[in-house]
């Protein structure tokens, strides 16, 4: 990809990136729900194909040097140099993000532990915890948003929740439903470490969208994965820890886990690697490594900083075709406080998303709120038609 440095242009879009999209982009659709399901690179058929090539030609010799396991490292790598971790050794493959959750809360070396959470975390998140709250395994204390649509959430109100006691802070770096990027993330574990809790920041609608560091946030664990923005399919998923918080050890592991995978031995004691090759468990799943690698370099080699300064600029222009058309939809203060969608709350959101997808926008829905979220692949052209769809169908 020859993609001139500086700001990002349509026109240098158009010429060295959109040929890399050449089969999604023969769909007749303004495709924006990019926040939900990420457009894969036509490389990753090809990556795929390479996984199975060295499965046919290798057998049980696959996992050996350039095999499997390389990838495996290619993509703990990629993924710490998207968020920000210095040790890439301390990603830890997974195939969901509740996985590295039920990791997490299955760490905790208590029979109950105390959960402070916002009621704006993904519905996986939100039913894990009310499902070990409802076995006696953990006490949810929900940070509910402030009154309004759409409903967001202030960070005093979760500071408050954070009390001696308190064993797991979850929170959402940018808010699933809304897009709200929650200011204030280094006060929320700085609070928390003053009274012993661990936070998990789930970075999903974040890594890929802004520039993260979780080297400097400090953060006890991160989750997140490739559905989305970094256009690497399902079960790319990972949890990054904190060196902090090696001092754990959760009841989620298997064979990959041991200090010796390879010899066999079955001491009476499991002896565990060191870092993150501790909390892996058993035999990885490996198609979503190489599913997740052209998304992945695509993403790096842009630079999320580029990559955001040029969503901005194109949610700033559907923003103003929804006021040329009196299209009415949310329109935040700032801006910058939200994450690669914008929303427009409707009483019948399900119902106008299936109208807006039969005249060819796609899109698609949260809470009473229609999401557009535009990507690099989109033009101009396609955002402005897709506010006056939306205005023609309000108007029916």
């Amino acid at each position: 990809m020859n993609l001139p440095a500086g700001p990002l242009t349509e026109a240098g879009l158009r010429q060295h990136v959109w040929p890399l999209f050449s089969r999604v982009l023969q769909r007749d659709e303004i495709y924006l729900a990019n926040h939900s399901l990420g457009r894969p690179l036509d490389r990753l058929a090809l990556d795929i194909e390479e996984a199975l090539d060295l499965w046919y030609d290798r057998l049980d010799g696959v996992w050996d040097d350039g095999g499997w396991m390389d990838e495996a490292r290619r993509f703990r790598d990629n993924i710490a140099r998207l968020i920000g971790l210095s040790k890439p050794g301390d990603v830890v493959p997974k195939t969901a993000a509740g996985q590295g959750l039920r990791a997490v809360l299955n760490a905790i070396p208590k029979d109950k532990v105390t959960v402070v959470a916002t009621r704006g975390e993904f519905d996986s998140i939100d039913f894990i915890l009310k499902t070990y709250r409802e076995r006696g395994r953990a006490e949810v204390r929900w940070v509910e948003p402030q009154p309004g649509s759409p409903a967001l959430f202030d960070t005093s109100d979760i500071l408050a929740a954070i009390e001696h006691g308190v064993d797991v802070v979850m929170v959402s770096a940018v808010v699933f439903t809304t897009g709200q990027i929650i200011d204030g993330l280094a006060e929320i574990v700085a609070k928390a470490r003053a009274v012993g809790a661990r936070v998990v920041v789930d970075a999903y609608h974040a890594a890929g969208v802004i520039p993260l560091s979780m080297d400097d946030l400090g953060c006890d664990f991160m989750v997140g994965g490739s559905y989305k923005y970094v256009r690497g399919g399902t079960g790319a998923c990972w949890l990054a820890i904190h060196p902090r918080s090696m001092d754990l050890r959760t009841l989620d592991t298997g064979w990959f886990a041991k200090k010796d995978v390879w010899s066999y031995a079955r001491p009476e004691e499991p002896v565990r690697a060191e870092g993150g090759d501790g909390w892996l468990e058993s035999t990885p799943a490996i198609l979503p490594f190489y599913q997740a690698r052209s998304g992945l370099e695509f993403t790096l080699d842009i630079g999320v900083d580029r990559l955001r300064e040029y969503s901005l600029v194109q949610l700033a222009e559907l923003r103003e075709a929804f006021r040329r058309n009196a299209v009415p939809f949310f329109d935040p203060a700032d801006p910058t406080q939200f994450g690669g969608f914008a929303l427009m709350p409707h009483v019948d959101a399900k119902g106008l998303r299936q109208e807006l997808y039969h005249s060819g926008v796609n899109t698609d829905t949260r809470s009473g709120n229609v999401r557009f979220g535009p990507d690099l692949l989109n033009s101009m052209d396609e955002l402005h038609r897709a506010a006056e769809i939306t205005a023609r169908r309000l108007a029916r």
